[in-house]
């Protein structure tokens, strides 16, 4: 289906909130950015706002869904300069490029685990990575003042 959208050819709502699911609970126990993270921020979600946990898998299924051209809106909790928000949502946690790396990887395991094709999972890992610097804006900030 060389006309469908990004978000028919990874199999829709369902699918992208499995992906998601399964993504966002392998985050947890992840050595980088999880319980044991050396991030204090990313630790401290991961060990004690865990409750938080099935909302934001929600968020995200909502961002991946219209991302992939799905009839979902995503808005942003912290509105930001962009209108996803990303930087305002991730800058109190400031990650690192290297861990935004590390999340990345885990979403390409999550994607391998589903099967999901090539040219799919490259397109999701693409979205996700054109928000890198977002991401990173917390962090970047915080070592550019203690610089």
């Amino acid at each position: 289906m060389p006309d469908a959208s990004l978000y028919d050819r990874l199999g829709g709502a369902f699918a992208i909130a499995a992906v998601v699911d399964h993504f966002s609970d392998a985050l947890v126990p992840n050595p980088i950015v999880g319980h044991d993270s050396k991030n204090p921020a990313l630790r401290e979600w991961h060990t004690n706002k865990l409750d938080r946990l099935p909302g934001l898998k929600f968020m995200r299924t909502l961002w991946v869904c219209n991302v992939a051209g799905g009839p979902f809106e995503y808005t942003a909790t912290r509105p930001g300069s962009d209108p996803l928000g990303l930087e305002e949502a991730h800058r109190p946690l400031r990650i690192s490029p290297e861990e935004f790396d590390e999340v990345a990887a885990e979403l390409g395991r999550t994607l391998d685990f589903f099967k999901v094709p090539e040219q799919e999972k490259a397109e999701v890992l693409a979205a996700f990575a054109a928000h890198k610097g977002e991401v990173n804006e917390g962090y970047l900030a915080a070592a550019g003042a203690s610089a």
